[in-house]
């Protein structure tokens, strides 16, 4: 028996019209439809829908559940939800390791129209723990593209999901802070259980480096690839030796201070002070990570032992980690900074600066001992984004200088660093 039947006829009509002795001829469609009913006369399914529908659930530990449509990688995944303001960049945002632990959610609508390739990448793996987008690009548009987001997500098992208010959640975390939830594609577990997921876990004083870091020292040799190089004399040659801890570093920080003439030695983030100090270098960074600086006090201990004795430059996990050493505290901020558009104001020069952000904890500068001077403000919540001590030859910054996505209005403090371990070895 047919589920259904559709009945066109067409027919001939004709008018005459007062104005004119000419006949209009028109042709008049008929369409007749019906639709087979089951025997307990209701209508019989045609089929399956010829779109998707909701097969995921993000449920927040405030209790709210969230439908929503999943893409990627299927199951059940704990993260904390953070909110992204970039603009473009998701594949550098994807793996970027500070975001290990964390669900990032897209405030721009529209994620996947450019696709992923491989040089794009910050890190060898994807760490967050998952993506939330409002619209999920059904093509790509992008001559260096090499596969869509969702087959890129679905290979380095990592969930995602479309087609869910996000900005209802941005403002839900904007006025409650940051909250824990769990993302779950199985019908079979109910709200109430992911409910429960979400309120036991915590994030905070979880030491998340150590899932990061690398496990052995090595050299990095690549320079920004001349096809990206935005400064008229990048490519110097080696000049620096500089030794980087990795607590989570992305590869475009240490493409950069190749770029600016840095022989680049990176090491665990376990890795003994006193085996760095060995190499004589000429500088130490340290660098972005995720979590909890108070998680790790055996990365404090390292940066301890290491200011003083050479030229240090910290960035985001590094300068929090710096402003513990110095005897400050940190603190967890309500949502935090992520986003390649947020506003500094360098305190010694006056100039604004359009950075890249993605952090959770900030130094309290009220805490900070006498010497240690704050060279950077965040113009939107005046939080502390940058420090300096000029006697222990120090520098950081509570923000991405290399940008990645983002700006490259922050991208002179790597030549300040070049110019602190010059005037360092020149007084040697």
């Amino acid at each position: 028996m047919a589920v259904g039947s559709l009945d066109v006829t067409w027919k001939n009509a004709f008018f005459s019209s007062s104005l004119a002795s000419n006949l209009r001829k028109v042709r008049v469609l008929s369409v007749r439809c019906s639709v087979s009913m089951s025997p307990d006369g209701s209508a019989l399914d045609l089929g399956e829908r010829p779109w998707k529908g909701s097969d995921a659930r993000l449920v927040l530990e405030d209790g709210s559940v969230w439908r929503a449509k999943s893409f990627g990688a299927t199951g059940t995944q704990v993260g904390e939800v953070v909110f992204n303001t970039s603009l473009t960049g998701y594949q550098e945002i994807l793996t970027d390791p500070s975001y290990a632990g964390q669900f990032v959610l897209m405030t721009n609508p529209h994620i996947g129209n450019t696709g992923v390739t491989i040089d794009d990448e910050e890190s060898h793996q994807c760490f967050l723990a998952g993506l939330v987008i409002r619209s999920l690009s059904i093509c790509t548009s992008n001559w260096r593209c090499t596969e869509p987001l969702w087959d890129y997500l679905e290979k380095r098992n990592i969930m995602a999901i479309y087609d869910v208010d996000t900005r209802a959640i941005t403002r839900r975390l904007r006025q409650d802070g940051s909250l824990v939830g769990v993302l779950s594609t199985e019908e079979s577990r109910t709200d109430e259980e992911l409910l429960g997921l979400s309120r036991a876990w915590d994030i905070v004083g979880v030491d998340l480096i150590s899932g990061v870091s690398c496990k052995a020292p090595y050299e990095w040799v690549d320079k920004t690839d001349s096809t990206w190089e935005f400064r008229p004399d990048g490519g110097q040659a080696q000049t620096f030796h500089v030794v980087a801890y990795d607590f989570g570093i992305k590869q475009n920080i240490l493409r950069r201070l190749a770029s600016y003439g840095c022989k680049i030695t990176v090491v665990p983030s376990t890795w003994p002070a006193s085996e760095t100090l060995k190499m004589k270098p000429d500088g130490v960074v340290f660098s972005n990570g995720p979590g909890d600086p108070s998680a790790v006090p055996y990365a404090v201990e390292t940066v301890k032992e290491i200011i003083g004795k050479v030229p240090v430059f910290g960035i985001c996990m590094g300068h929090q980690l710096l402003g513990q050493a110095l005897g400050g505290k940190t603190f967890k901020m309500k949502f935090g900074h992520h986003g390649g558009n947020h506003p500094v104001r360098n305190l010694r020069n006056g100039s604004v600066e359009i950075s890249a952000q993605n952090h959770n904890y900030a130094v309290d500068p009220a805490s900070l001992p006498a010497g240690v001077e704050v060279t950077h403000i965040n113009l939107n919540d005046g939080s502390c984004a940058g420090l300096a001590f000029p006697s222990l030859k120090i520098m950081s910054l509570q923000y991405h200088p290399e940008a990645s996505p983002g700006p490259h209005d922050s991208d002179p403090a790597f030549r300040d660093f070049i110019q602190l371990m010059r005037r360092t070895k020149q007084s040697a």
